[in-house]
């Protein structure tokens, strides 16, 4: 089978290819799956850079997300039946022709998306939803602020936010970005090149968000902690800016806000009932068409590389798909 393999750990992907493997066999509760699509996310650049909390060793494929076709089972595996068509969120492994996930954690293609949109959601949603629901308590008629919005994971989060009942003020640093969200239905739009604290503050009538979702770090941090409401939470999701922001405690104590840090893969590990109780919360919103996610591009599998430079480039808005063919 063809696989995209990172055989050395660089910053700028040289060690990344596609190459000839094995077909993987399924060990004891695992189920092999035919890859038909996978969506590109930030993780998988940064597994390939060394930059990532987990910490692989190559060889290895990267990729979390796919639909496919289960093709075999191993010893007790439990979940969905050979010749189904399933979504997988797995930690890596997707950009191949064959893959290998937890049969358990397997769920059937939502029915109001498409192959290349139900590829794109399983991450990015779960991320928006242990960002709003498990960790912020989001309440219906709450200001919510995101950041990096034009981002898999922001406008998933935009998109949930709105599902949820908030008011969704989005940021971006590009206009043409901040257009599409606007399209896509954000309340409010702020472009965040020369600030963007007043900004906030004057959509708020004062007040500041309720919450705010946070994957940039840096100075983004360090001003949304200006426009952060009495009792609202700083949602730390992850440093895309490349500097790890410090808090000062002192200012969170008379403000009233909670820093609170969002690992949604890691909260579903450590509470795993709760775990898959997020996976069916997304699913379940993915099949009844409450969600939408955006796919910004599809390419073939030759491309693969392509659609992690165009999301270093920081030209999507969305998702891109890679489409396989075994």
């Amino acid at each position: 089978m063809r696989a995209l393999i990172c055989d050395a750990i660089t910053d700028d992907l040289s060690g990344v290819g596609i190459r000839e493997m094995p077909v993987p066999e399924p060990g004891p509760g695992q189920a092999l799956v035919r890859v038909s699509a996978a969506s590109v996310n930030f993780v998988d650049i940064l597994l390939c850079q060394g930059k990532y909390q987990l910490k692989l060793e190559p060889p290895f494929t990267p990729g979390m997300n796919l639909v496919g076709e289960v093709v075999a089972l191993g010893d007790g595996a439990r979940g969905p039946a050979v010749g189904s068509h399933v979504v997988a969120a797995i930690r890596h492994g997707a950009f191949a022709e064959y893959a290998l996930a937890e049969a358990a954690s397997l769920e059937p293609l939502p029915a109001a998306l498409g192959l290349a949109e139900a590829a794109a959601y399983p991450s990015a949603y779960l991320t928006a939803y242990v960002s709003l629901v498990r960790r912020a308590n989001l309440q219906a008629g709450e200001t919510v602020l995101v950041h990096g919005a034009s981002g898999g994971t922001g406008l998933a989060t935009v998109d949930l936010a709105k599902s949820l009942g908030a008011t969704v003020i989005a940021s971006s640093s590009s206009d043409a970005k901040l257009k599409v969200l606007g399209e896509y239905g954000a309340d409010h739009l702020v472009n965040i090149t020369g600030g963007f604290a007043d900004q906030v503050k004057a959509l708020t009538d004062g007040r500041g968000a309720d919450v705010i979702y946070d994957p940039v770090g840096g100075d983004v941090f360090d001003e949304s902690t200006r426009c952060v409401n009495f009792d609202g939470r700083l949602l730390v999701i992850g440093f895309t800016s490349g500097r790890f922001a410090t808090a000062r405690t002192n200012h969170a104590l008379i403000k009233g806000y909670s820093i609170v840090g969002v690992r949604a893969g890691e909260y579903g590990r450590r509470f795993p009932e709760r775990g898959r109780e997020n996976r069916k919360a997304i699913w379940d919103l993915a099949d009844s068409g409450k969600i939408r996610p955006r796919v910004h591009a599809e390419l073939p599998f030759a491309d693969t590389l392509e659609g992690f430079e165009m999301l270093r480039r920081r030209e999507v808005v969305g998702k891109v798909v890679i489409r396989l063919e075994a």
